[in-house]
């Protein structure tokens, strides 16, 4: 074992204690245990759970969404299980005590540490994982060296964790994304459960299961506070975080990973082009953009946009959709596209919260839709445009390249009244025979039918609630 000579051994050691208290305790600290689980904590586990494959667990997503605290609720729920406390490692890989070790150093240390003789029926947790070179090679190794020990690996520089499970460890990684807080998750954070009942909504010919509001007034009140605070825990808890958002989310997200993250990550030389990039397309979230006229715009040269929308888009700080025409076939040549932030409080976090009457509201409610599909990997989602008309959200299905669904995203009640208004979308249902399509709204919720057409409204605060709790439930296709 090769240790460094710079740290004495057993300073490390007494760090990994001090990381491991259920070793002697047999719990977890009581800073961790008191915070909620999020909602994806029941997705999750099972993946740790899986030892029949011998695969490591690699958790993703942006900076502060809950990740580490995941692991520690994962750690209680593996001693509540009754795993033996002292076969739990855990091992936060950016203390700078760990720079001079590799994975099976720090694995030796904690073997030493309580004096064990192997590994079989271990589970051991890597968070931060990005800061330790090639990591992904050194954990592919462990997981061939070690099949009877799990591996759980978190972090925050998603593009790297990302290209890299998929290319170096392939048929040994399981990538598990952690989004931001979907509205159901910021509506069970603020034991605001009371709000919503379990009920059925009328969908064309059928008769849907869905969650609906006892009182919309309400309901939208708390959609407006996520919003413009609702992406991150420790923001939707904290009244003096939320005072004060440019500085928690700006400084201590945004500019970590476009300042530090993605230039460490890909070379970038002009930060400061990259983050006036970013902060263009904070602004304007929910907007079609072309190169031609982004790069116009902004002064930058095609092709480096290109490559810092991959990067932004690596890093879930942005979503980029397609577009598709009104039969859902998609372009022969990317000319148009929309961009998307992952959350919408981010945009508060760079300019200014919003009312529910800012013109700014269609564009975020947008947002936040897009936002609450974020765990669906494997959905297609596009946007549909055509010479005469738009419509919002398509899900095309990508084996059949045929619409699934259709839905048209608004922050108005008129199109309830006058539903024949929604002329793209009564024509992009037309085209593609769907008898049935969904419109949301403020607070309307009912069914207008347009000759044989049958037109859904919801409340677009019921929608976006009823999209995380669906997404949990794992219904991969319900609109």
């Amino acid at each position: 074992m090769k240790i460094s000579k710079l740290i004495p051994e057993d300073k490390i050691v007494e760090r990994l204690q001090y990381e491991n208290p259920w070793w002697i305790t047999k719990q977890i600290s009581s800073l961790y245990k008191d915070m909620s689980k999020r909602l994806y904590f029941d997705l999750f586990y099972p993946y740790v759970k899986e030892t029949d494959v011998r695969r490591a667990v690699v958790l993703m997503g942006p900076r502060r969404v809950g990740k580490t605290v995941m692991m520690f609720h994962t750690i209680e729920k593996l001693i509540d299980d009754d795993v033996n406390p002292q076969r739990i490692f855990f091992v936060g890989i950016d203390n700078p005590i760990y720079v001079q070790l590799g994975l099976q150093d720090i694995l030796d240390l904690c073997m030493t540490s309580l004096k064990l003789t192997d590994l079989k029926g271990c589970y051991v947790f890597f968070d931060e994982i990005q800061y330790l070179k090639d990591w992904e090679r050194h954990l592919k190794v462990l997981v061939d060296i070690y099949p009877d020990t799990k591996f759980i690996v978190s972090g925050s520089a998603a593009a790297a964790l990302k290209w890299h499970s998929t290319e170096s460890g392939a048929g040994r990684f399981t990538d598990f994304m952690l989004p931001p807080l979907t509205f159901q998750e910021f509506i069970h954070l603020k034991n605001k459960n009371h709000l919503i009942q379990q009920g059925n909504i009328q969908y064309g010919n059928k008769e849907i299961s869905y969650c609906l509001p006892l009182n919309i007034d309400e309901l939208n009140s708390e959609f407006l506070q996520y919003l413009n605070f609702g992406g991150y825990p420790e923001v939707v808890l904290s009244e003096k975080i939320q005072m004060d958002m440019g500085r928690y989310v700006k400084n201590d997200i945004v500019d970590k990973v476009l300042l530090r993250d993605l230039p460490s990550l890909y070379g970038i030389r002009d930060v400061q082009e990259l983050n006036r990039f970013f902060t263009y397309i904070a602004y304007n979230t929910g907007n079609e953009f072309s190169y031609e006229a982004m790069s116009k715009d902004s002064g930058i040269q095609k092709d480096t946009l290109k490559k810092y929308l991959e990067y932004l888009e690596a890093a879930f700080l942005i979503k980029v959709l397609n577009k598709v025409d009104i039969n859902a076939k998609r372009m022969k040549r990317v000319t148009s596209f929309k961009v998307y932030l992952t959350n919408p409080s981010l945009r508060t976090a760079l300019f200014s919260p919003i009312t529910g009457t800012d013109d700014e509201m269609g564009n975020m409610v947008e947002t936040a839709i897009l936002s609450q599909w974020m765990h669906r990997e494997n959905l297609d989602l596009t946007y549909a445009r055509w010479k005469d008309g738009e419509v919002d959200l398509v899900l095309v299905d990508d084996k059949k390249f045929k619409p699934v669904w259709g839905v048209e995203i608004k922050w108005s009640n008129r199109y309830f009244e006058k539903p024949k208004e929604l002329s793209s979308l009564i024509d992009f249902c037309k085209s593609n025979n769907f008898s049935s399509s969904l419109v949301t709204s403020i607070d309307k919720l009912g069914t207008k039918d347009i000759g044989e057409l049958s037109l859904t409204f919801l409340p677009a605060s019921v929608y976006a609630y009823n999209i995380g709790d669906n997404t949990l439930k794992m219904k991969t296709t319900t609109f």
